[in-house]
């Protein structure tokens, strides 16, 4: 029998601190939060492990120090509203309920969104809503944002993302080609905005209109 919650503790000392993940509040979402629950029960036991793994519908769970480094990268106080594009398993939108005062996420794929939402939900954030549709289009009727954060790779930065960010916001996307991206963070100012480059990442396609236009 496994047990999960020193596994947790185990993934986070050595995948996420020692990586130099410093944000006390990432860190402590990362120990709390179930990750074991959002994967299939055969997978249960790599839940923990340094690696993607599959959630069907040919997606995946992000590795734990992606979504660590991801996270931080958004500088999340608490009082934000935050986009999410690409729930996916709902992993990633549970760590940002915890730190976020509400998170918007939206999943192109159906099945995805219907279990990211129950289980969200049984977990206990009620400060999330998921919606089904296009990600690339964003959440118009809901920003501004000061936080987005994009779980695909995308062959550019879509303009309407952009658009409904805050001044002083900050967006997290992958940004490159099908096969390798650049983790980049976009920080929005009066002047235009900043980008800095986080390091090489690996994400499956973002398809939409303002992303890829197939599989």
């Amino acid at each position: 029998m496994i047990d999960f919650p020193k596994a947790r503790v185990k993934m986070v000392e050595e995948q996420i601190i020692s990586r130099e993940i410093k944000d006390p509040r990432v860190i402590a979402a990362m120990k709390k939060v179930p990750r074991h629950l959002f994967v299939e029960e055969a997978l249960q036991s790599q839940a923990y492990s340094d690696h993607p793994l599959p959630i069907g519908e040919k997606q995946t769970i992000s590795q734990p120090y992606m979504v660590a480094l991801m996270t931080e990268a958004l500088q999340l106080t608490g009082k934000e509203r935050v986009l999410e594009i690409g729930a996916g398993s709902g992993y990633q939108t549970a760590i940002l309920a915890e730190l976020a005062e509400r998170v918007f996420s939206i999943e192109r794929i159906r099945p995805l969104a219907i279990r990211a939402r129950q289980l969200i939900y049984e977990l206990g954030y009620f400060n999330v809503e998921i919606k089904i549709f296009d990600g690339t289009y964003g959440w118009a009727e809901e920003g501004p944002f000061e936080a987005i954060m994009v779980t695909a790779g995308a062959p550019d930065i879509p303009q309407a993302l952009l658009d409904q960010l805050t001044i002083g916001g900050r967006l997290v996307i992958p940004v490159g080609d099908a096969f390798v991206q650049d983790l980049i963070r976009i920080t929005k100012t009066g002047e235009g905005i900043k980008k800095e480059d986080l390091g090489g990442c690996r994400f499956v396609k973002l398809i939409g209109k303002y992303g890829w236009n197939d599989e």
